[in-house]
């Protein structure tokens, strides 16, 4: 009987290893069955913003701390209804590019049929009437959160794509409509609302849990390789106030901003700053700029139950912003 009982352990263990080691090959190498491990997920998967009624808003102000709607601009600028080649149930997630005397926004449309997001633009020549054009990027997995951003005159954008296990990078080929998949930036687990920024001649990205509650940070002296884990991961831990990015990285008055959403109670409540006082390949601190948030739920309208992005531009004299809002 002992026997047997040392046996059953050994055979445990040695399948227990096995199996790790085996699940490590899958997700480094994404051999047999990768694509079906991924499929599966998928299918049992919802987006959770489902059902959410959310949409997006123009915000202005003399600063990033007094940023508000103006009464010259007709929150919302986008709802689902604007969508018109696909049946979106939400919209959200706005990043604003001004190109050529032109103002582009890049966000999340959700899409009804599937029940997944795809990346969706539109365009103003004034930066208050807006016109949806269409849906720019659409694959078989949930894309939300359309970062995009500029370097070496290109045009790049790395959208939330968790459901596929992968922070994924996109490169403008004619800009705003055209994209081309270039690349995995990470792979191997679900990376939520990836952040990109430049400092100090290295790239550096923060990333999220699906849950909310843990921020991580990754860096690279190359954009499209060598991606590493920071050694102080992770930076927020167990904190679903402060732990989900909630817009780009942004540099005011000479600081590094991080913005991050408020998703306690509920997900997507308002939107925080923390000032990054340190940033190294060894280390990293931070602190919280304003006990007020930049933005935040209004009781009424559009945004009555809350808000959980900002992307904000200074333009001229004032800082402009696009930022997304529920109504319940």
């Amino acid at each position: 009987m002992k026997k047997y009982l040392v046996y059953c352990i050994l055979l445990l263990a040695v399948v227990s290893v096995g199996c790790i080691i085996y699940g490590i090959i899958i997700v480094k190498y994404q051999v047999f069955p990768y694509e079906i491990i991924k499929t599966v997920f998928h299918r049992t998967q919802e987006p959770e913003q489902t059902n959410t009624p959310w949409s997006i808003g123009i915000y202005e102000g003399s600063t990033l701390f007094d940023l508000h709607a103006k009464e010259d601009i007709s929150n919302p600028i986008l709802t689902a209804k604007d969508v018109i080649d696909i049946d979106a149930d939400i919209v959200a997630d706005p990043f604003m590019v001004l190109n050529k005397g032109k103002f582009f926004i890049f966000f999340e449309a959700l899409n009804r049929k599937t029940a997944q997001g795809d990346i969706a633009y539109a365009e103003s020549a004034d930066g208050r009437d807006w016109h949806y054009r269409k849906v720019i990027i659409d694959e078989n997995f949930h894309l939300s959160y359309p970062y995009v951003f500029e370097w070496n005159n290109t045009y790049y954008l790395i959208p939330e794509s968790g459901q596929d296990f992968s922070v994924r990078l996109y490169k403008a080929t004619e800009f705003p409509e055209k994209w081309e998949y270039v690349g995995n930036l990470l792979s191997g687990y679900q990376y939520y609302d990836p952040s990109i920024f430049r400092y100090k001649d290295k790239w550096w990205m923060f990333v999220s849990t699906g849950n909310s509650n843990v921020l991580n940070l990754y860096y690279s002296d190359d954009l499209l390789k060598g991606w590493q884990p920071h050694p102080k991961n992770p930076i927020v831990k167990l904190n679903k106030h402060f732990s989900r990015s909630g817009g780009r990285v942004i540099s005011y008055n000479d600081k590094l901003l991080r913005l991050t959403q408020d998703d306690d109670p509920s997900y997507g409540v308002q939107v925080f700053a923390f000032e990054i006082t340190e940033l190294s390949e060894t280390s990293y601190t931070e602190k919280l700029v304003s006990e007020k948030p930049i933005v935040t739920k209004t009781g009424i309208g559009w945004n009555a139950a809350g808000m959980h992005h900002v992307d904000p531009h200074k333009i001229g004299n004032k800082w402009v912003a696009t930022v997304d809002g529920r109504s319940k």
